[in-house]
């Protein structure tokens, strides 16, 4: 299909000014050598808190090497994504980055990026053949962690309620580890999983906790909650304050501010996993510095440590 050729206007510019001036002093790189290099951000959501920790990580990054970052949000529109993704090959940009998206649904765009000679990174995306290299967080590790938690929280055995969004391909490892590790503990049954709709996540996950919450009133017939994200978690633990049902006990995962205050506030939000999303952001920053400078990346995956959060070892 042709498509009329790209304006580069169609790009979100969310330099120093929108996301927080960072300072060139202590830069390791050479500045005269990455000075006026131009890196294309995309990503279905920018809403998301976490998502826009990373963006703001990598531009911040960007600004002590002197490129000029371009932020695309294409408001959880995957046929967007390929669009803008085009545009940027079209552009010649000297590098893109794909945040939180599942690579292998870019395989076209990406054979594309390769033939105009344009690496393409991923944060907290999956790996796919023609990426130069992603950061990520292990899903699995995470997963295992969180839900182990659950389970003991839950006293290995009762219902739980699983909130995930599978287009993302993390929040898919999670939940598939998830499924996995349910197999070995046969007193504990799902009794629903429900998609969260991005953007609006937290609302969404509120407004399915209040419907199941409705349909399953006795106490004791919701056990736990498994949140695939803490945005998801989080909504749905608005849903269960509100009700009066604290004796259901929540998961999430992230990190995020809002979900280590209620399990400060103790909550039915108990746990969370601790990404390290500026890590990730700088990790990929780093990866682009050594191809621009005609260095190779040191791997194709990088793993970013994450940390387990409850009320033991935040108090």
């Amino acid at each position: 299909m042709n498509r009329k050729a790209p304006n580069r206007r169609t790009f979100v510019r969310l330099g120093a000014a929108a996301l927080g001036a960072a300072s060139l002093a202590g830069s390791p790189w050479s500045l005269a050598e990455q000075a006026g290099k131009r890196v294309a951000i995309i990503t279905p959501y920018v809403s998301s808190p976490t998502t826009s920790e990373m963006i703001k990580s990598i531009v911040d990054y960007g600004t002590k090497q002197g490129w000029k970052t371009n932020v695309v949000d294409t408001r959880g529109d995957m046929g967007q994504m390929v669009a803008r993704m085009e545009d940027a090959i079209a552009s010649k940009v000297d590098a893109i980055v794909v945040v939180s998206i599942d690579a292998g649904r870019i395989q076209a765009q990406l054979q594309a990026a390769q033939a105009a000679h344009i690496p393409v990174f991923g944060c907290d995306s999956s790996y796919a053949p023609g990426m130069t290299a992603t950061a990520v967080s292990d899903d699995a590790a995470m997963s295992t962690l969180i839900t182990n938690q659950l389970f003991s929280a839950m006293g290995d055995k009762g219902t739980v309620i699983v909130f995930t969004h599978r287009p993302h391909p993390g929040v898919l490892k999670r939940t598939n580890q998830f499924t996995a590790l349910l197999a070995q503990h046969p007193n504990i049954k799902v009794i629903a999983e429900k998609h969260v709709d991005v953007p609006g996540p937290i609302e969404s996950a509120r407004k399915s906790m209040e419907s199941l919450l409705l349909a399953n009133p006795q106490k004791g017939s919701i056990t736990g909650v498994w949140g695939a994200f803490d945005d998801a978690a989080i909504g749905a633990t608005q849903a269960i304050m509100a009700a009066g049902r604290d004796e259901i006990v929540v998961t999430g995962v992230d990190g995020s501010s809002q979900a280590v205050d209620l399990i400060r506030k103790k909550s039915p939000l108990v746990a969370t996993v601790k990404q390290d999303f500026v890590g990730m952001g700088q990790r990929v920053g780093e990866q682009i510095t050594r191809v621009l400078d005609g260095q190779p990346v040191t791997a194709t995956t990088i793993d970013v440590p994450a940390k387990l959060l409850t009320i033991s070892n935040l108090s």
